[in-house]
């Protein structure tokens, strides 16, 4: 657990990692498509995005073996992880403006940290890759470390607990309605980004606005003072878009 002492009250900013920190969706969907395809699963990206947006792995593979008699054996998500891992490595970049914005919410002494339904390495790969790694660790959180994935509010309210910080003293930055759901079933603030290249996808920011997320923003740098109005108690209680 973080030494509380080493905080102020809060508020403590919880990000997603894909498609908040990192611009991986577009990636991660192309990957898990064609490896289903190849294995005769007919699934569009549309649907891909649809299905698993913000979710497990855990919950993708309930998904294939419930509802596509399909079971993801370990020999499939190795190949999967590998591929992923590869086109990461080339292709994988930060959400623009991320850097320094949390570096700015580090200079107003702000506690940070990620909750993402993502592997641990995974986690670590991509923050590695695209040069944040060192603004968020050691404080990283992965569904793998709870009973429930998202939508359910385990990864969140644990990340908190594990932080030392209430839940009503938490923003969560999230991208997927599952993420939104889980965040808000927390008791927390939720501010959604839509601001990743998968937020094109049709139907996707519709699903967003349903949800009502205290906030909407597409602009990462705009986090520090949408963070610092919700701390001096403007823009809290009721749904707002900041674009």
């Amino acid at each position: 657990m973080a030494d509380k002492a080493s905080f102020n009250n809060g508020p403590l900013v919880i990000f997603d990692c894909d498609g908040v920190l990192v611009d991986s969706e577009p990636l991660s969907v192309r990957v898990l498509v064609e490896a289903l395809n190849r294995h005769g699963i007919d699934m569009a990206e549309e649907e891909a995005y649809q299905r698993f947006l913000g979710r497990s792995l855990a919950t993708m593979r309930q998904v294939m073996d419930e509802e596509y008699d399909f079971h993801t054996g370990p020999e499939f998500l190795e190949t999967l992880r590998l591929d992923l891992y590869d086109l990461f490595k080339t292709d994988l970049k930060p959400i623009e403006g991320i850097a320094e914005t949390l570096d700015a919410l580090a200079l107003l002494n702000l506690p940070r940290c990620v909750a993402s339904s993502s592997q641990p390495e995974r986690i670590r790969l991509s923050l590695g890759i695209t040069g944040i790694l060192d603004r968020l660790e050691p404080h990283i959180f992965s569904a793998s470390m709870v009973k429930n994935g998202k939508p359910a509010p385990d990864l969140f309210l644990y990340a908190a607990e594990q932080m030392g910080i209430a839940p009503q003293n938490c923003i969560v930055i999230e991208d997927s309605p599952a993420g939104i759901e889980a965040a808000q079933r927390a008791g927390m603030s939720v501010f959604a980004f839509t601001g990743g290249s998968h937020a094109c996808v049709p139907g996707y920011r519709e699903r967003i606005d349903t949800l009502s997320p205290d906030l909407i923003f597409d602009d990462m740098p705009d986090l520090l003072h949408l963070v610092k109005n919700h701390m001096e108690g403007r823009g809290a209680t009721s749904s707002q878009r900041a674009i």
